[in-house]
């Protein structure tokens, strides 16, 4: 349960990093929802295959420290492209404007 609030918290922070960049929340948001479970499945295989599955508490730890590597990696991503703050000032310009 902690783990989906925490997930929660997380995707509303990239739909704000989303539209910062000027692209649409909603497919960043459920990108990084599949990044997440992606990255937990991959971790608890990962967990699994290196020490077993007789520690049940460590290997959800892991899993969970993998998963969000997912949302660092999403991120990271979108963090990467630039701002459409630039876009905003050459639509407030107008095209007719900029020729001398």
């Amino acid at each position: 349960m902690l783990e989906i609030i925490i997930l929660i918290f997380l995707t509303r922070h990239i739909g704000e990093l989303a539209v910062r960049k000027g692209l649409p929340p909603t497919r960043w948001k459920w990108i990084t929802v599949g990044y997440w479970f992606l990255f937990e499945f991959m971790g608890a295989i990962i967990g699994i295959l290196a020490f077993g599955n007789e520690n049940f508490i460590g290997l959800m730890l892991f899993s969970v420290a993998c998963a969000f590597g997912g949302y660092l990696l999403v991120k990271y991503r979108l963090e990467k492209l630039p701002d459409n703050n630039m876009d905003d000032d050459i639509n407030r310009i107008g095209s007719d404007q900029l020729r001398p």
